[in-house]
């Protein structure tokens, strides 16, 4: 079935960078299509016995009045897959995103959230954001992005997402040594470019990012090359001045600081409970572990430590460290804390939590089993840490009390 081509109306916007589309009863879930447009598509994945297709829009028959020319050269079907909705203005993008977590919310959590996904300082109108790229080596040597759900590399001159720096490294117009699978290319805030060949070789670099609160000035983190880091460059600031600003820390507190990474929730807390209080820190990559310790040298009232969470033995470390815990922070990867974190975690009783989550179904789904143990949303926002593309980030801020969901101005 791969390959045929058919015109269909493409409907809602779904999770994942794609609209729904019906075929013969069947549901497609169509790239590069918006809600209401009448298009060609080329089916690109399925069979005759497959529950669901994808597929391309690979001919606008009725276009959205919100369609635009996609600015990237290098968008569009069978072309670099990086991007979802460069054919549609970064402000139409975050009306996308926001059907999409109304939906989830609904649908996983039953919660009606009249919210807004919201833009984050930084960007320029949705491009020039991505200080973190990873490049795949195509065929000449040249560098590259890949397809949608394959491993092809459509080699690029420029990627207009990210910031320019990259291009400018002279990287993309270059050929790289035989061997080399990939470059890993960092821009740090100070404008600085940390290039890693992969595979890797050796040590890699820590580069030194500085993260702007409004209410508490700014911090330098060191971090690895291919460390974890938020790879726009106002997400992090703007999601640690959320997550103070929700969880109200006072001092004296005891907070547990969950997936930390290199400790930037951490240190800030620290910063607000002062040197009567303790925030714990929990991460379960060694280096992310390592370059917290030096973020965090100098402040007594703070650690990271090793754990992987969710494993046995975990929570021992908490209870083992904390003499109580009042505030808890979680910042899970994309799979989310799951139920077994979310119980052991709120089991612990603390008068709010805040969850930082890079995906609106795994939120959905961990607000639900929250609400088990007794907790409901107090607040959430969500923002466009990832502009052009389908991923965005919410912040939920937990409490323990039968307040409904409200949405933050």
């Amino acid at each position: 079935m791969a390959g045929q081509e058919h015109e269909v109306l493409i409907g809602d916007v779904a999770h994942g960078g794609h609209c729904v589309a019906r075929l013969d009863g069947r549901v497609v879930f169509v790239r590069h299509a918006l809600p209401g447009e009448q298009v060609r598509i080329r089916i690109t994945d399925g069979t005759t016995t497959s529950k669901f297709l994808r597929a391309d829009a690979v001919q606008i028959v009725q276009a959205s009045p919100q369609r635009r020319p996609a600015p990237c050269a290098y968008a569009g079907p069978g072309a670099c897959g990086g991007c979802d909705w460069q054919h549609a203005s970064a402000a139409y993008g975050r009306e996308l995103k926001t059907m999409v977590v109304r939906e989830q919310l609904r649908w996983l959590a039953g919660l009606e959230w009249a919210g807004e996904v919201e833009a984050v300082p930084g960007d320029a109108d949705g491009l020039r954001w991505r200080t973190r790229v990873e490049f795949a080596t195509a065929a000449g040597g040249r560098l590259g992005l890949r397809k949608h759900r394959s491993h092809d590399v459509v080699p690029v001159e420029d990627c207009l997402i990210a910031v320019p720096e990259v291009a400018a490294s002279g990287v993309l117009s270059s050929v790289v040594e035989t061997g080399v699978t990939g470059l890993d290319i960092a821009v740090s805030s100070d404008g600085s470019v940390t290039s890693v060949d992969l595979p890797l070789v050796g040590d890699v670099p820590n580069v030194v990012e500085t993260v702007v609160v409004p209410q508490l000035g700014e911090g330098d983190f060191e971090v690895s090359a291919r460390g974890f880091w938020q790879v726009h460059p106002g997400a992090a600031g703007t999601f640690v001045s959320e997550v103070l600003d929700g969880l109200q820390p006072a001092a004296g507190d005891r907070v547990l600081d969950l997936y930390s990474g290199v400790g930037v929730f951490t240190a800030f807390l620290a910063e607000e409970v002062g040197d009567d209080g303790r925030v714990l820190g929990l991460e379960g990559d060694s280096r992310a572990v390592r370059d917290a310790a030096l973020n965090l040298a100098e402040v007594s009232q703070a650690e990271v430590r090793r754990a992987d969470i969710g494993r046995r033995g975990w929570i021992d470390v908490v209870t083992q460290r904390l003499d109580r815990v009042d505030l808890v922070v979680l910042d899970p990867p994309r799979t989310g804390a799951g139920r077994a974190v979310i119980e052991a975690t709120l089991q612990l009783r603390p008068r709010r939590a805040a969850y930082v989550a890079c995906d609106p179904a795994a939120l959905a789904r961990d607000l639900s089993y929250a609400a088990e143990q007794g907790y409901q949303v107090r607040s959430l926002r969500a923002f466009d840490a990832f502009p052009m593309t389908h991923h965005v980030e919410c912040i939920a801020i937990l409490e323990p009390s039968n307040q409904v969901l409200v949405a933050d101005d």
